[in-house]
């Protein structure tokens, strides 16, 4: 009896055991049927073509006018189960028949985002030093019109568009932008001209459209043309497909600044150090007609300009005149170079004071670098 009851236990604990076994195999299989299925949802996604993002001109029931990335347009048809579309829309089209699949929801209403920088600045006038007529300029141009726009229809007069900032590098033209931007508490949206121009024909007038669009909805906003000379120089009879496309960009803002469409609180500011190539269409009233230049500061705007950086510095036995008068010549940029190099002179010896002979020697080190650079220059161009 004892020895039957032993073998029923053996015989319990095999049959647990190979329970226990096909448990543990079918959950494996389990696993590897559920690998198996991803994996092979992998292999058909890879066989999948890819599909091509394209803009919609114009949409009507189950057809679509798209421009395809290179430019081209075409009448296509749109597949049923794709929501109604309407001019401007993102779609996704099969690259074999550009049948239309689907609407793009995840794609930016306006694509020049990436180009640009848009920020609210927080530069303080206070922080500007050697520009006392500019920024009086600035003020009543810029400034006035966005933060008391009823004086002007009081008055009865409309405005200036925009302004021209022109002068040597270096000399806080950038600064003076961000500064009125910060005053009127404006969205700053800076652009390089270079990059208006692009490759496929009619990208950069679209460019500059959208621009100014993205503009007037964040609106009071200025617009900050950099390198202004790379679009706007004056135009001549080029037979290239390339200078044609600057030339198309070009119309396109004189037609967002002067057109149909009013700028409202939406103001322009060019930036440019060759005022002299630039083409008179641009510079005629209506457009940036005031032009305020912008030039290397003289003794008393050095003397403004260094005490701005070097007061937030720890100093000791400084003779300011005497760096002010080494400075001839310099920019506020070259002036605010000098204070960083004699600070880092200061940290190269272990000191947490900056002495007078450490700015004597970065306004040495600047001087023999400005020289350098002038050197090259004209012997790039000379």
């Amino acid at each position: 009896m004892i020895k039957i009851k032993s073998e029923e236990e053996n015989l319990n604990k095999v049959m647990y055991g190979y329970s226990s076994y096909a448990n543990q195999m079918q959950e494996e299989g389990n696993i590897l049927r559920e690998t198996i299925n991803q994996l092979r949802n992998e292999l058909e996604r890879y066989k999948r073509p890819p599909l091509m993002l394209c803009e919609v001109r114009e949409a009507s029931g189950h057809n679509a006018v798209i421009k395809v990335p290179n430019g081209n347009q075409f009448f296509v048809e749109v597949s049923s189960t794709c929501e109604p579309l309407k001019s401007g829309d993102h779609v996704f089209v099969d690259q074999k028949n550009l049948m239309v699949v689907r609407k793009a929801r995840s794609v930016k209403r306006h694509n020049v985002e990436k180009f640009v920088i848009i920020e609210k600045p927080q530069v303080n006038w206070k922080e500007i030093g050697g520009m006392a007529e500019q920024i009086s300029e600035i003020k009543e141009v810029i400034e006035l019109p966005l933060l008391n726009p009823d004086l002007f229809k009081e008055v009865g007069i409309e405005p200036p568009k925009g302004i021209l900032l022109h002068g040597p590098p270096g000399t806080g033209k950038t600064l003076l932008a961000k500064a009125v931007a910060a005053s009127t508490k404006s969205t700053f949206i800076e652009i390089v001209g270079s990059e208006l121009v692009q490759k496929f024909i009619g990208e950069g007038a679209k460019m500059v459209k959208d621009v100014f669009s993205l503009a007037r909805e964040k609106s009071p906003s200025i617009i900050f043309i950099d390198e202004l000379d790379s679009i706007a120089a004056k135009r001549i009879e080029l037979g290239t497909s390339g200078e044609r496309e600057v030339q198309r960009t070009f119309m396109q803002l004189l037609a967002e600044i002067d057109g149909f469409k009013a700028l409202g609180n939406v103001k322009i500011i060019g930036c440019t150090n060759r005022k002299d190539i630039l083409d008179p269409a641009i510079l005629r009233p209506g457009r940036l007609e005031r032009q305020i230049p912008v030039p290397l500061p003289d003794r008393t705007g050095r003397k403004e300009i260094f005490e701005i950086h070097a007061g937030k510095m720890n100093t000791k036995e400084m003779n300011t005149e005497k760096i002010i008068e080494l400075s001839e010549g310099f920019s506020g940029a070259d002036i605010k170079a000098v204070c960083t190099e004699a600070g880092y002179f200061a940290i190269r010896q272990g000191r947490s004071k900056v002495t007078f002979e450490d700015f004597l020697n970065a306004v040495s080190k600047i001087r023999r670098m400005t020289e350098i650079e002038e050197k090259n220059y004209m012997h790039m161009f000379g």
